[in-house]
């Protein structure tokens, strides 16, 4: 992540620029020169402009009017550019306690004007307008929608939830080709110039903005920027810093690596949490920075919006998790019980974890949260961190540490479980590699039968020969020994993969089904589990009976590593007696 640079611009009055950025289009850029507010995004402190723009067609739409910051100077400059009685329309791409300020002197000023947005942007919009005659006035737009001002300029509404602005969307205007991108695109920093004419010295301050507000949401991001080139774009206009005229393709680029050089972080971190007022989303957003700054991959699930299915496969794949949550009425919400229910069923113990949350009296949830995972057993990462009412500029720093060391923990526990003689392809090959995944390990062994796919769970498997290359297993009668007796018969070996939760679908008694496992024939006709860490296909030599058990001697006839980072499960008795 790029480090911010304390270079403070010297002071200069607020102010707001109005330029004609294409027809009938103007933007309205208030500035600040000063540190706007103390959340790490404006760290850098060059200032910023909170961008907005208004389209006068036959009808007349404003965009995301500013924050109350510059509530009085906004309205002031606006006047002078219409009468308030001929606005149509106030577009909100999306809505924030901030910006409600300036809309509800907006509602005030243009009682006739339609107020434009989401639908999870109606409960705050109801909220914050005084008046109920106000509310009548909401209009819900959805994917695909268009608003016609006039004169070729025919909006287009494009839904881009992230799990920080769950109600963004974006406007493309076809007439102008201008596509109103709100925080897409944007960075934190006041000059002169409208355009990005100087991009090229830009790059510092607009990778700092993506580390700030979308390193933890680069899946949602991706999504978006696919939607985006669809349209034939000549101008970006964001939220906030320059309009993107002379480096579209360049930003859009940079946009696609810096997500993928966050996905391609070794360790990653899921960060899931649910924000009542926005204390405890700024609380994450702050442990996110500490993360990304580490080197972390963050996967940032506000789980007022995310399913079961989302959560699930976040927690199962990820190296740790961290989850924040407010306290209503005494309780968690009831999204984030659902976190932590599907948490202790799918996360393995190793996984390290964190807590943290805001509260007004009384902080229940995060005890709960804390008292629950340290009794199943997860270690944490940071001491639990709780905030009252909303977080300070010393609160968000500790959550920023909490982040680093969290991450130290994660890397120094990854460090001490990963197997020391960790080799590549070009060193061995793929079949020795996963020869060597074999240490008492956690198996599914699948076997092909009278067109029947059967699978076990064991763990009493050893390698027994290096030329060629066999192995030793042991099965019981009730493990369907029948089906690999005889020399010549074919199964592979699943060799499991530590946190992942393949094993709920097998037992040790019997062979269970395949539903909800991604799976591949292998070319003896068995099945590969792609979950799996490693796989080899085998094929019996001989067998000897053994007490309770059949001794197979099978020959190794190929194998391959499916994950390279991965760690072999084991399985932990505390008898010798049974399993």
């Amino acid at each position: 992540m790029v480090q911010a640079t304390i270079k403070p611009t010297p002071a200069k009055t607020r102010d707001v620029q109005v330029a004609t950025i294409g027809n009938n289009t103007q933007v309205l850029r208030s500035r600040t020169w000063d540190r706007l507010k103390f959340e790490i995004e404006y760290s850098r402190q060059k200032g910023t402009t909170s961008n907005s723009y208004l389209i006068q067609a036959d009808q007349i739409a404003l965009i995301d009017p500013p924050g109350q910051s510059f509530t009085q100077i906004y309205l002031e400059t606006l006047e002078k550019s219409f009468n308030w009685h001929k606005l149509d329309y106030i577009i909100l791409q999306h809505v924030n306690p901030n910006r409600l300020a300036t809309v509800q002197v907006l509602a005030g000023k243009a009682p006739q004007a339609k107020i434009i947005c989401s639908k999870p942007a109606v409960n705050a919009l109801k909220a914050a307008l005084t008046f109920p005659e106000w509310q009548t006035r909401i209009q819900v737009v959805r994917e695909g929608d268009t608003l016609d001002l006039g004169q070729g300029h025919q909006l287009q509404f494009i839904s881009v939830p992230t799990p920080r602005w769950v109600d963004g969307f974006c406007t493309y205007d076809p007439q102008s080709k201008i596509l109103y991108t709100d925080k897409f695109f944007g960075a934190h920093l006041c000059d002169e110039p409208i355009f990005d004419d100087n991009w090229k010295q830009l790059d510092q301050d607009r990778r700092f903005y993506f580390d700030c507000l979308h390193a933890t949401q680069t899946k949602q991001l991706e999504t978006a920027l696919d939607k985006f080139t669809a349209f034939p774009n000549k101008i970006y206009a964001p939220a906030h810093g320059s309009l993107i005229k002379y480096s579209l393709s360049r930003f859009s680029y940079d946009y696609r690596q810096w997500c993928q050089q966050q996905k391609a972080q070794e360790l990653k971190v899921v960060l899931l949490y649910a924000s009542a007022y926005g204390n405890t989303a700024t609380m994450a957003n702050a442990i996110a920075q500490g993360l990304v700054q580490s080197g972390v991959a963050v996967e940032s699930i506000n789980c007022e919006l995310a399913s079961t299915e989302e959560i699930t496969q976040a927690i199962q794949t990820c190296d740790g998790f961290i989850i924040g949550s407010p306290t209503l009425g005494g309780h968690a919400p009831t999204q984030i019980q659902t976190a932590l229910g599907i948490i202790l069923a799918n996360a393995a113990k190793t996984k390290l974890a964190g807590v943290f949350g805001s509260y007004g009296w009384s902080g229940e949830a995060i005890d709960v949260l804390e008292n629950k995972l340290r009794d199943a057993h997860y270690s944490l990462g940071f001491e639990p961190i709780r905030v009252r009412f909303s977080p300070t500029a010393t609160t968000l720093e500790e959550c920023q540490q909490a982040g680093r060391e969290f991450t130290q923990k994660l890397k120094k526990t990854k460090k001490l479980r990963t197997p020391k003689q960790a080799v590549t392809e070009t060193q061995i090959d793929r079949t020795e590699q996963a020869v060597g995944r074999i240490v008492g390990s956690l198996c599914v062994l699948t076997t092909f039968h009278d067109n029947q796919h059967s699978g076990v769970l064991t763990s009493w498997v050893s390698q027994a020969t290096f030329n060629p290359p066999g192995l030793m297993i042991a099965v019981a009668k009730e493990q369907n020994a029948d089906l690999i007796r005889n020399p010549g018969d074919k199964f592979v070996l699943n060799i499991l993969n530590e946190g992942r939760n393949v094993r709920r679908n097998f037992s040790y008694q019997s062979s269970n089904s395949f539903n909800n496992l991604n799976t591949k024939t292998a070319s003896n006709g068995c099945l590969i589990i792609e979950e799996a860490l490693a796989y080899l296909e085998c094929t019996v030599h001989s067998r000897m009976e053994s007490g309770d058990r059949t001794l197979i001697y099978a020959v190794i006839d190929c194998g391959e590593v499916l994950e390279n980072h991965g760690i072999t499960a084991i399985q932990h008795r505390k008898s010798g007696s049974h399993y």
